[in-house]
């Protein structure tokens, strides 16, 4: 089947400047994918080419099988696309406004214009130079949602939205992905891509440093752990365990840290009456700054 993403190392320079080095990955159909990165760490860059906004300077890119360049108008056609700087005339109101956009897809998405605005309880009266940020945010999620594209690509969607609007978002998301849409979606709000993302990409000043699942980023993550027992123990039993690191014993606790497999610590603690156990995994965001910091090496 053709890949709904196909980027081989897509590079993108302005004089000087380096916007994007080498980037090569693949998304596939139905799939949520996450691109997570800082401000001006390339996520925009990489949007940007893949819609043929910007050429590349070097490398290839195919979305749905197409060609960004020579299969413009047939491809975008099939996408649904909110920019990071989504921008609407200030003078329409917002229903014609999106009644306008559905017409030049020959009416495509007309019918749930009503229902989408009646969600974000957005209100189609309005001028789009009257609204909040936040309301104008809501007239690109609906533009780019209401013709039920094959493929989303969305850059920086939830910026302004309040917490309500945002979990609504999350759903329009899921709902999506579970009628076999992709979605495409950049940010640099950990939280809320781990709550859809199939896969993530983390991508750190234009070099892509790690992409696999929020499973997989964190098996190798390091983890907190804290043990109660019944009696006292030595820390020496726990100092030279493979993956143990930052041992601390106090009275009747011991407290580590501990990377990847946690065997060989089960392993010691079943000699012992275990009276409590703490693990706490790493959020997404932690292995995000991780990664980004430098404190892990490069995927």
């Amino acid at each position: 089947m053709v890949k709904a993403i196909e980027l081989h190392g897509l590079t993108k320079t302005y004089g000087s400047a380096r916007g994007l080095v080498g980037l090569s990955l693949t998304v596939e159909r139905g799939e949520v994918f996450g691109y997570l990165g800082p401000n001006g760490a390339g996520k925009s860059t990489t949007i940007r080419l893949m819609l043929d906004l910007i050429r590349p300077t070097a490398g290839t890119a195919a979305v749905l099988g197409m060609d960004p360049r020579a299969d413009a108008v047939a491809l975008h056609a099939r996408l649904g696309y909110l920019a990071g700087d989504f921008i609407a005339p200030g003078r329409q109101r917002v229903g014609a406004a999106l009644r306008f956009l559905a017409a030049l897809r020959g009416g495509a998405g007309a019918d749930r214009i009503d229902g989408l605005c009646e969600r974000l309880e957005l209100d189609q009266g309005k001028q789009i130079a009257a609204l909040s940020k936040g309301n104008r945010q809501k007239v690109g999620l609906v533009q780019a949602f209401m013709h039920e594209p094959e493929l989303l690509i969305l850059d920086e969607p939830t910026s302004g939205l309040d917490p309500l609007a945002q979990q609504i978002f999350l759903e329009m998301v899921g709902e999506a992905a579970a009628a076999g849409q992709t979605v495409f979606m950049s940010s640099h709000i950990m939280s809320e891509v781990e709550a859809v993302a199939d896969r993530v990409a983390i991508i750190r000043e234009g070099r892509l440093v790690a992409l696999d699942t929020v499973a997989g980023l964190r098996a190798d993550a390091v983890r907190e752990v804290e043990v109660g027992f019944t009696g006292p123990i030595e820390a020496a039993e726990f100092v030279m365990l493979p993956g143990v690191s930052d041992v601390q014993v106090e009275a009747n606790t011991l407290r580590c840290r501990v990377t990847g497999s946690p065997d060989a610590l089960l392993r010691a603690l079943a000699g012992h009456r275990v009276a409590g156990l703490l693990v706490t995994e790493p959020a997404l965001e932690d292995l995000f700054h991780s990664y980004y910091t430098g404190e892990a090496d490069a995927a």
